[in-house]
């Protein structure tokens, strides 16, 4: 049985004027199920490409993404989406709630865009709210919350459809040091009580460091760690 996830020399470019900008250059590797990767490198090495691609957002020009047996290759844009919904949950930057629903409605709404209306299951619920820090904040609206715990109402959201694989695209961007810590190590317990697969982009050598493993990314490939000037002495 091979990878939960599997990257066979992917190469990504997109025009810009008359130019063609390679984003990846041949990235492959593996990830076994369960695990969490730290995707770390400066601007423009390719980490958003290949996150758009591990998402099923993008295709790529040549090479392909296999995610626990489905070939994105193989799939239709509608069997995309569907995979998307069923195996995929998404974690970014930007927080993304409505402003008119609070904290309970935001996380359930994914349930609904997955055609799981009224589906929920109570208990598991209540143990990813009770894991976030979330119990007593459910009926605010993220007006009345604070940054961290809009992004972990985010994190929830991104569980609750039970996704097999998490992308969170630099999840602690916009937070402040207390408030990093406290989504980083929720997204690491989470990631080791429901078992769920995690690939985090971010530009934080702190916040790289709760992955079990990290990818180095420059000028749209893998490379050593050695290679990456930026990590230098990061002690990574």
């Amino acid at each position: 049985m091979g990878a939960f996830i599997e990257a066979d020399n992917l190469h990504k470019s997109y025009r810009v004027g008359k130019i063609q900008v390679p984003a990846l250059r041949g990235v492959s590797f593996s990830v076994e199920r369960g695990e969490f990767v730290s995707i770390v490198g400066p601007s423009g090495s390719g980490k958003s490409t290949l996150f758009y691609l591990l998402g099923g957002l993008t295709r790529p020009d040549s090479g392909r993404v296999v995610i626990e047996g489905d070939d994105f290759a193989e799939l239709s844009d509608s069997q995309r989406t569907e995979m998307r919904k069923r195996k995929i949950g998404f974690v970014f930057q930007k927080f993304n709630l409505l402003a008119t629903l609070d904290a309970r409605s935001n996380i359930l709404i994914a349930q609904d865009i997955a055609g799981k209306n009224g589906a929920a299951n109570v208990t598991y619920f209540e143990k990813i709210t009770s894991l976030l820090g979330l119990s007593n904040r459910l009926k605010h609206r993220p007006s009345e919350l604070s940054g961290g715990e809009q992004q972990r109402v985010a994190l929830a959201r991104a569980l609750i459809n039970h996704p097999a694989l998490v992308l969170a695209d630099e999840p602690t961007g916009n937070l402040d040091s207390e408030n990093s810590e406290i989504v980083l190590r929720m997204l690491r317990q989470s990631n080791r009580e429901l078992g769920q697969t995690v690939m985090m982009i971010t530009h934080n050598p702190e916040a790289a460091r709760y992955g079990d493993h990290i990818m180095h990314m420059r000028d749209g490939q893998i490379v050593p760690p050695e290679l990456d000037v930026q990590w230098r002495g990061a002690g990574t």
